[in-house]
């Protein structure tokens, strides 16, 4: 059976629950449906940022600018995780008691599955790490939801020549390898991002980092030059090529997004008070 065909019976299979939940309605009645919800599981790339980080920008801050409004995201993901920690402090149990029918559970984690150094976070690529990553399709799968593999986003490294470096090792190649085992669509934005900053080149991806000059944020008064977490900018550029991602794997459906081909202002990322 094709991976269409295998996703459409799964959906079927999971009509009758999603029917029965369907009355159950968003907090506030007015007799909407409650929106279908991607919840983020994954580490500091991904995660809120709050104010006394600023600028430093989550992928997962910028993504509802590109969903429709029948969908909603629930960010799980936070500072230094792995595959690992994030399931032995609780965290997955947690993203799974709000996950329901139809829902989607988007997995991005390598960054620090690869600090195999520390105990506590490391994982190998083909033993631990994708033991880990089973227990989050398991856990989406047994609520009627659709996991998603997200291979890690690179960081900005360039070759003396320009090239572009990717720097996850086996992670990638790893999750790409369960996913096709395991039958989950996958975003291979490691690929992508790698592909999008060649392109940009070593000046040209500055703007998408947390590169700061000295006195130039309260936050970070010595300057900053990071080439693993995002400006806004780097922030919804990623964001925009997970959703595009979403849609060319057929995860969603065209009606499902917007702007993919729009500017979005770098203004309308806000960070909250911790």
């Amino acid at each position: 059976m094709s991976l269409t065909r295998r996703r459409t019976a799964a959906a079927l299979l999971a009509l009758p629950l999603a029917l029965s939940a369907t009355p159950a309605l968003a907090a506030g009645g007015g007799g909407r449906p409650r929106p279908r919800t991607l919840h983020i599981a994954g580490d500091s790339t991904a995660a809120q940022k709050y104010a006394d980080a600023a600028p430093e920008t989550g992928w997962g801050m910028a993504l509802p600018f590109f969903l429709g409004r029948s969908l909603a995201v629930a960010n799980h993901a936070m500072n230094g995780r792995s595959s690992k920690s994030f399931i032995d402090e609780g965290r997955l149990a947690a993203l799974l008691e709000g996950v329901r029918p139809g829902d989607l559970v988007l997995v991005q984690f390598g960054h620090n599955d690869e600090k195999t150094e520390d105990p506590t976070r490391g994982t190998d690529p083909y033993t631990t790490y994708q033991d880990c990553l089973r227990q989050y399709i398991e856990g989406a799968r047994a609520r009627r939801a659709e996991p998603v593999l997200i291979t890690s986003v690179e960081r900005r490294r360039f070759a003396g020549d320009g090239t572009a470096k990717a720097t996850h090792g086996e992670y990638p190649a790893a999750m790409r390898a369960l996913a096709a085992l395991e039958d989950v669509a996958l975003l291979d934005l490691q690929a992508l991002s790698l592909a999008r900053w060649q392109e940009l080149g070593p000046d040209g991806t500055l703007a998408y980092f947390n590169w700061l000059d000295p006195g130039e944020s309260p936050n970070y008064p010595a300057g900053r030059q990071d080439n693993t977490h995002f400006a806004p900018k780097g922030a919804v550029e990623v964001a925009r090529t997970t959703a595009r991602a979403l849609l060319d794997e057929r995860v969603l459906a065209p009606r499902d997004l917007r702007r993919l081909d729009e500017q979005v202002p770098e203004s309308w990322i806000t960070w909250p008070q911790a």
